[in-house]
């Protein structure tokens, strides 16, 4: 078959267009039939949420200087990038401590009089000090996930002068977004709780050593419920064939119950800190919804601080990495597991109060308890969240045919609606004035 260069498609009941004529014909001035076939665009109607908190202070207008700062323990390298221009200047490296960092402060405002300073770095063991002593020292601060810096995939160079550089620049050009940044106390009431917590995985741990040296043994416990009364009773009564062994085997029975203690006493110091916490209304106002007890309240309270900052309750789903994963191609749209990201510590406790919705709707006497004073929108909401997340799991269980696992993660996520709507309805006490500082 010859191939003819430049052949035109032919159509039915149409006779075939000439070059000249195709020509004329595109270019032909566009013109409008009529004025009235331009309609003005309507303005699209944005909801503005009720009261969503910046995660950092707001942005001052004027001329910025925005600073990108790669925080190591005994350096920090510095990189400015000021607002009315393209380029990135390299301003050198600092010491690691906060006396480097506020003398930093100090020549850059003498150096660009009337210019707001804009510092951001990434979040890493610093944490957040740095953040409050360059805000209280005069200076706007946020700190950025690693996970959210946008990185080029050919990129193989990396040092700290090119992260700073690179810092100042996006931060300049707006692709970063800050997290949230807890007040002191809050971040300590946080590190207790994250202690207990730590304390815990290291007692699951040794108990799951020692099960598997007792099992070395060919030693089994035939109990119904392990390291209850009647399981610690069969421990004692375990005798090994060596001294070494039976040595071994009391040295890790001591680490278990010292684990135990130090969990009581965490207990105990966790009650006592958060009935003089700020944000103990929100506490107790959590502790209405059934399998959410203080420990609970306390740890999603202090993972995720204050709940009106999240604009609705599908962002604090996201957030706690409830939400299911996609891959959308075209037409082609699946569906995985939930993605995991974000808090891990209160994605767990979200999940584990789950668990407790796979009984009917029920106010038992230690839920009663817990609502006694409470406001009655709170308590309304409470209920609500017992009778639909039970017919949830019985739906997914039954119908949907889900797995028992499968189901408590959808309730968890369903349960971190309440947890926002809840949190949403009280207040903490205000923060007294002693208490703000650098």
């Amino acid at each position: 078959m010859r191939r003819v260069s430049g052949a035109e498609p032919q159509i039915v009941g149409l006779a075939p267009q000439t070059t000249e004529n195709r020509k004329a014909n595109t270019m032909k001035p566009y013109i409008l039939r009529t004025e009235k076939a331009v309609e003005p665009q309507k303005a699209r109607r944005i909801r503005v949420p009720q009261s969503p908190p910046p995660a950092c202070p707001p942005v001052a207008a004027g001329p910025a200087l925005f600073i990108g700062l790669d925080v190591h323990n005994d350096s920090i390298a510095v990189s400015l990038a000021p607002a009315d221009g393209t380029e990135v200047r390299r301003y050198g490296i600092i010491g690691g401590t906060h006396a480097d960092v506020r003398q930093l402060i100090k020549k850059l405002a003498a150096a660009h009089p009337g210019v707001a300073l804009k510092f951001c770095y990434e979040a890493g063991p610093r944490g957040y000090p740095l953040c409050r002593f360059i805000r209280g020292h005069g200076g706007e601060c946020i700190i950025v996930s690693p996970s959210r810096v946008p990185r080029a995939p050919g990129d193989r160079v990396k040092t700290d002068r090119r992260d700073a550089d690179q810092l100042a620049r996006l931060f300049r050009a707006g692709e970063l977004t800050g997290i949230y940044v807890p007040d002191a106390q809050d971040e300590a009431v946080r590190d207790l709780i994250r202690a207990r917590y730590q304390v815990q995985r290291q007692r699951h741990r040794a108990r799951q050593q020692l099960k598997m040296f007792l099992l070395r043994q060919n030693i089994h416990y035939t109990g119904t419920a392990a390291w209850g009364a009647a399981h610690l009773r069969f421990l004692a009564t375990v005798k090994l064939p060596f001294a070494e062994q039976q040595w071994v085997f009391q040295e890790m029975v001591n680490v278990i119950s010292e684990a135990d203690e130090r969990l009581a006493r965490y207990e105990k110091q966790i009650a006592a800190v958060v009935a003089n916490w700020r944000w103990e209304p929100v506490v107790k106002a959590l502790m209405s919804l059934r399998g959410v007890a203080l420990l609970t309240a306390a740890t999603l309270v202090a993972e995720l601080g204050d709940l009106a900052r999240f604009a609705s309750a599908p962002q604090l789903m996201s957030y706690l990495g409830l939400c299911p994963s996609e891959r959308t191609t075209g037409a082609d749209r699946q569906q995985g597991g939930i993605t995991k990201m974000g808090n891990g510590i209160a994605r767990k406790a979200m999940i584990e109060a789950a668990w407790n919705y796979r009984s009917p709707a029920r106010l038992g006497g230690s839920i009663l308890a817990r609502q006694a004073g409470l406001p009655k929108e709170v308590t309304a909401a409470a209920w609500n969240a017992q009778t639909r997340l039970h017919q949830r799991y019985k739906h997914l269980t039954g119908k949907a045919r889900k797995k028992a696992t499968v189901a408590a993660a959808a309730l968890g996520r369903e349960l971190a609606g309440f947890v926002w709507a809840i949190g949403r309805m009280v207040k903490p006490r205000p923060l007294p004035p002693e208490a703000i500082k650098p």
